[in-house]
């Protein structure tokens, strides 16, 4: 990927693990994009430590985060429409004033309404999933800055549907549930057992939209922490979306039977691939939706700071809302994040075949990456980004659309 993409990709990583700290073990979705992209438009306005504690929690110069910010502004993935506005009221000179001249161009700027133009402007930036902004506006308040991010895919080839018996007697979601979701055979679904520093062995389950989003889930031993799984799909997701590299583990480096995480048996059976023996998987996952609510006001995320640098000693506040929907034929998501500020043969041979059917039984992570291939010699600045990220803890029965 390029540099400015290696770079982004690596500040999302640390700056997620941030975002969903505060959101807990809970099941929720939410955009540690959606929230940094807001942090990166507010920071050029800082100055002294408060400009040195925003390039930590930022895990960049804020000069290189608003210039990252503008570009990705500038050139939407096709997939993934975002936006960024800033409305205020009364704002002639000072701080704030050459903050809103140095804007990127993108960013649509004008007079501070009502609260219905920004829940209007919130379900037009996400296809209608966000239905209401997630910051009411008091008659106080005097600047608003927003970001929105909404994806709405179909998955290459969907997926079949098995009873929920299939994600083993170990899994608390087996009797909870009637069906889950089994990939089909072809392309567009990849599944592997993986080794991470961050959660050790883990499932992995990728399958790619049509055009270009790839959504990977990620589940580890059910002591594992949450966020040290989502630490192993935010190194997963990216490299699986960008041809990086990967470290799997080999299904006959691992004992036969029944686990939390896999099933693994063996047969003597034809093998495709010309070898005395071979490896497949299999994955069985469940369907689910979430709607989540984020207060963003935590300190470890920035925005006091930004809002200090904007308007020291203004009261402030700072949300996303964000929602996911994860099913047979797709997946969908949006998230807008606020800051208010107030006053894709060979002749079969015999082989001995291992075969893993991973199990996602137990809460898992799920992280969205963009792929961008459209530039003609380098790959595009989406190319690789995490857009969207979930704990998934409350599955749902996998319908027949």
């Amino acid at each position: 990927m390029p540099p400015a993409t290696a770079s982004i990709a690596a500040a999302l990583s640390g700056y997620a693990r941030r975002v969903h700290a505060v959101a807990g073990s809970r099941h929720h979705v939410a955009s540690p994009l959606g929230a940094w992209l807001l942090l990166a438009l507010c920071a050029p306005a800082s100055t002294g430590k408060t400009r040195e504690s925003l390039n930590g929690v930022l895990g960049c110069d804020v000069a290189d985060a608003a210039e990252i910010a503008a570009g990705l502004l500038a050139a939407p993935h096709p997939l993934v429409p975002a936006a960024s506005a800033v409305w205020h009221r009364d704002i002639t000179s000072g701080t704030l004033a050459r903050w809103l001249d140095g804007l990127p161009p993108q960013v649509e700027t004008g007079p501070l309404t009502t609260q219905a133009a920004l829940d209007d402007w919130a379900r037009r930036h996400t296809f209608d999933l966000i239905e209401r902004f997630p910051i009411t506006i008091g008659p106080s308040v005097y600047l608003v800055i927003a970001t929105a991010l909404a994806t709405r895919v179909s998955w290459e080839r969907p997926f079949d549907l098995a009873p929920a018996s299939a994600l083993g007697a170990s899994s608390p979601w087996a009797a909870e549930l009637g069906q889950v979701l089994r990939t089909p055979e072809g392309p567009g679904h990849q599944q592997f057992v993986g080794a991470t520093e961050a959660a050790g062995d883990v499932a992995v389950h990728a399958a790619l939209a049509q055009d270009g989003l790839l959504v990977a889930s990620v589940a580890a031993g059910p002591d594992v922490p949450a966020a040290d799984v989502l630490a192993a799909a935010y190194e997963l997701a990216p490299a699986l979306a960008t041809g990086g590299r990967v470290a799997r583990r080999s299904l006959f480096d691992l004992p036969l039977g029944d686990g939390p995480l896999w099933a693994i048996s063996e047969r003597t059976a034809p093998v495709t691939s010309g070898a005395a023996r071979e490896e497949r998987c299999t994955a069985v996952l469940p369907a689910w939706t979430a709607h989540t609510s984020l207060d963003l006001g935590d300190p470890g995320l920035g925005f006091a700071a930004a809002a200090h640098a904007l308007a020291p000693g203004d009261p402030w506040e700072a949300r996303q809302a964000a929602m996911a929907r994860y099913s047979r034929t797709g997946f969908e998501a949006a998230a807008v994040s606020g800051m208010a500020v107030a006053l894709a043969m060979r002749v079969p041979r015999t082989g001995l075949v291992r075969t893993a059917e991973l199990r996602f039984g137990h809460p898992y992570a799920v992280v969205a990456v963009t792929v961008d291939t459209s530039g003609p010699r380098h790959p595009g600045p989406w190319h690789g980004l995490p857009v969207f990220s979930a704990w998934v803890a409350d599955p749902e029965d996998a319908a027949g659309e």
